[in-house]
């Protein structure tokens, strides 16, 4: 690689300083777009999916986790918090939810790194900072940066900048949405796209509720402003056990898709997993699916192949 990208279009003033709060970058990503990629997480959804894999970005603020097994029952915790939130027993570490400001003391203090802070504040400059370092390996792969959550469109103004940062230096961008979202929140960040991932969980409005407590009405008329727009579009369907994964219920998504596309849309299956699960202990909340188990190799043929019969390129993630 040569010199660290001497010709770096800087950030305007009003653009690079715009803040979000970001709980991950993941550098070296293969599953969130085309290519080589940067995922940058943001925190903040307007869903609460009962499979969610990742609890710790529903929240738009920080968060504090604990992992007991790590901890020494050493006090230092519990003397530097200001708010008294925290404690220690023989059963690990409690946080009192109600009380935690998430100052982040406990996590400076932990010799262990038992405590872990969930988000942090970043202008859109410093994330761009980031995710530049690996802009010949974008290229080289026709890959890019990948906004997901959470929510990408929960912070439109956040990734709005960062992504024109991106493209005024020739960088590929994407976002993973689950499509709930103002018509100004999108609009904001339509321009500055090359690609979107689109989840669809159910067809059925109020069986979208039920499992993710939201009706889907906003997320399908979304999915046709996407569509409109012109840019490449992959259909995201996460397959749960006995929820949506069912012929009656991909019959539904198929058909809700085909209705509302109106042209060739590649669509991606995701297996059903739990590895989110020790996120939710770590964070005080119950996971709702921990009996469900991933489908067999045959049941993800098999939906494959009916998404497939409705004209769709159609591929398994993972």
């Amino acid at each position: 690689m040569t010199g660290e990208h001497d010709n770096v279009t800087p950030a305007p003033a009003d653009e690079g300083d715009i803040k979000g709060q970001v709980f991950n970058i993941q550098r070296y990503s293969i599953q969130d777009g085309p290519g080589i990629r940067t995922t940058v997480f943001l925190k903040g959804c307007p869903l609460r999916c009962a499979w969610c894999s990742n609890p710790e970005s529903q929240n738009s603020k920080p968060e504090v986790a604990h992992r007991d097994s790590l901890c020494i029952r050493c006090g230092r915790c519990t003397d530097v918090c200001p708010q008294k939130a925290i404690s220690t027993d023989e059963n690990g570490i409690f946080i009192d939810r109600q009380l935690c400001k998430s100052c982040a003391r406990c996590v400076d203090a932990c010799p262990q790194g038992a405590l872990k802070m969930y988000g942090v504040t970043m202008t859109a400059a410093e994330v761009f900072q980031q995710v530049r370092k690996d802009a010949e390996f974008y290229r080289g792969s026709g890959g890019g940066v990948t906004v997901s959550g959470g929510e990408p469109l929960f912070q439109p103004d956040f990734v709005a900048a960062l992504f024109k940062l991106c493209r005024d230096n020739g960088i590929e961008t994407c976002i993973e949405t689950c499509g709930l979202a103002k018509t100004d929140a999108l609009n904001k960040v339509l321009p500055y796209l090359s690609q979107v991932l689109f989840d669809i969980k159910l067809a059925d409005s109020n069986d979208h509720l039920k499992w993710t407590q939201a009706p889907n009405e906003a997320i399908i008329r979304n999915l046709r402003t996407v569509a409109a727009s012109g840019i490449p579009l992959i259909i995201r369907i996460p397959l749960i056990p006995g929820i949506n994964d069912t012929e009656e219920e991909l019959r539904k998504i198929a058909e809700l898709v085909a209705d509302n596309v109106k042209k060739p849309v590649k669509v991606n299956l995701l297996p059903y997993h739990k590895f989110g699960i020790g996120k939710y202990q770590m964070l005080d909340r119950e996971y709702q699916l921990e009996e469900l188990d991933t489908q067999t190799s045959e049941q993800l043929q098999e939906a494959k192949q009916l998404i497939e019969s409705y004209g769709f390129e159609c591929d398994i993630e993972g």
